[in-house]
């Protein structure tokens, strides 16, 4: 029987290129976008497509009963997927700025989670993968905002994971590091939108840093893996037997996780201020 999956954040990047890769598999991907004019170009490419807003519980109901719908009431996997980001310290970012990226990045994730849960343990299987981040275990300057929903992400999913091992349901994180992707150049518009850089007392540091990364030009990082690298490690947590709790994606991952672990709190601080 073919394998059904549902993707959320597909547009582009890591999504996208899971979508591709695992209909290519000969699974049955249901690739959902914020955006219906996204949907459309996917629909154009061969895939099934149709509106998730994680920010939105009424979008989240759609799409999980349009999934079921032409699932015939069934699902094996659930990729989450889909996130934003706002750039800016921590000290500026507003509590309604705080607010939205926690109804994207984990709310939304939560409520569509909690809504397949009950799918998956009446059909007796399922996997359901969280896309964390590096950031989901240690802090980045200027980051704080979207560190914030990844941290929380981390410790939600690993009591998922340890609530439901009961369940025939398998719960999985992925930690990439620096992927090729439309995060940084998405991100402007809400730096734009919540962030008064001219009115903070950091605004030299705005100028020496922050608005070099957001506007200018950037060379790849040398570390940085195209977004193919996330498939092959989903692809695995996927279709493994037992799938592991986590895995680990480019080297700053791994060095980051192996840091984490043996420096002391201060001189992890003196690592990662210089990122």
């Amino acid at each position: 029987m073919t394998r059904s999956i549902l993707i959320t954040g597909c547009s582009s990047g890591i999504g996208y290129d899971a979508a591709h890769a695992l209909r290519a598999r000969g699974w049955r991907v249901l690739a959902t976008c914020r955006n219906p004019g996204d949907c459309a170009r996917l629909e154009g490419e061969g895939l099934e497509s149709f509106p998730l807003d994680y920010a939105d519980p009424q979008s989240v109901r759609d799409a999980v009963a349009e999934t079921l719908e032409r699932t015939g009431g069934t699902l094996d996997a659930l990729f989450n997927n889909g996130a934003w980001a706002l750039p800016g310290a921590v000290e500026d970012v507003p509590r309604e700025g705080l607010r939205a990226i926690f109804e994207a990045n984990l709310f939304g994730w939560h409520d569509l989670t909690a809504q397949i849960i009950p799918v998956m343990r009446e059909q007796g299987h399922g996997r359901i993968i969280q896309n964390s981040s590096v950031v989901g275990f240690v802090a980045l300057k200027w980051r704080g905002a979207y560190v914030a929903t990844k941290f929380a992400l981390e410790g939600l999913t690993d009591t998922l994971r340890v609530e439901m091992r009961d369940t025939p349901i398998h719960i999985v994180l992925i930690q990439p590091g620096p992927i090729t992707s439309r995060m940084r150049a998405n991100s402007i518009a809400h730096f734009e939108r919540w962030i008064d850089w001219e009115a903070s007392a950091r605004v030299e540091q705005y100028r020496d840093s922050l608005l070099n990364r957001l506007y200018g030009e950037r060379a790849a990082d040398r570390f940085e893996l195209p977004a193919s690298a996330v498939s092959r490690v989903l692809i695995r947590a996927l279709e493994a037997e037992r799938p592991r709790a986590r895995y680990r994606v480019t080297t700053p991952t791994k060095l980051m996780a192996g840091a984490r672990r043996v420096l002391p709190t201060r001189w992890l601080d003196r690592v990662l201020a210089l990122s």
